[in-house]
């Protein structure tokens, strides 16, 4: 972190090291500043993006987590959060994002098994007990109990359900990468049945999906959340302006 800081300082860019409590976004909403940058993992940002949208600024990622997708996906080399300073003045590239009951995400929200295993990650971490680790989503479909919810109206009987901005390219035993982050669509994916052998993808600029029950858990950039039934689920096409470094563009 120290290197990062002080390679940041020497290309004049001003500086927070956040605070065990202090919240990113209202540090954003109230900086003096001509783009606002987050370096940390694809949980983390989501919030600042969304001020970046709302202020009308540039938004630059600094990947500095440990799975960060989003980087990837953009074009970032995810080994090289320095490197990735450079987009400070760099080249600008709209992008989509979606949001589900008005909650911003740059890469995923899903329901079901694998949203229970982030949940239970996350409570284990709390409690200082080694992190659970997701082996693949094939091993959710085993999960004893499916989710029953209706997507726009129909019934659905499935162990995840997996809404992407974007395409995703997917198989029973990883998530991938998205070739597109402009498409303008959401794609909604199902892993259903006993024993799925294959994802069900539904395309759509916008989902309503009801769980019974008035809550459910859920994972949003891979965080635990939890959200009230009815899910909406909506693609804000190109809101988002990302700089990268203009050999990325």
């Amino acid at each position: 972190m120290d290197e990062l800081r002080r390679a940041a300082e020497e290309k004049g860019v001003r500086v927070r090291v956040l605070g065990e409590k202090e919240d990113p976004a209202e540090l954003a909403r109230g900086a003096e500043a001509d783009a606002l940058g987050m370096a940390g993992g694809d949980g983390s940002l989501a919030p600042v993006a969304e001020i970046a949208i709302e202020r009308g600024l540039p938004f630059v990622c600094i990947p500095f987590g440990t799975r960060n997708h989003f980087a990837r996906d953009v074009g970032l080399d995810r080994d090289d959060p320095i490197g990735a300073l450079d987009a400070f003045g760099g080249a600008e590239r709209t992008i989509d994002v979606g949001s589900v009951n008005g909650r911003l995400f740059l890469n995923n929200a899903s329901l079901g098994a694998y949203a229970q295993l982030v949940h239970r990650r996350e409570h284990r971490r709390r409690r200082r007990a080694a992190l659970a680790r997701v082996r693949a989503l094939w091993v959710t479909a085993r999960e004893r109990h499916g989710l029953r919810a209706t997507v726009d109206g129909r019934p659905v009987e499935a162990r995840v359900i997996f809404v992407g901005n974007n395409a995703y390219e997917l198989d029973l035993f990883n998530v991938g990468e998205r070739e597109r982050l402009d498409e303008g669509v959401l794609h909604l994916y199902t892993l259903e049945g006993w024993l799925p052998s294959a994802w069900n993808d539904r395309k759509g600029t916008s989902f309503t999906v009801e769980t019974p029950g008035s809550k459910i858990e859920a994972a949003i950039d891979g965080e635990p959340v939890e959200l009230e039934s009815p899910l909406r689920f909506e693609v804000r096409p190109r809101a988002l302006r990302v700089l990268l470094p203009a050999r990325q563009e």
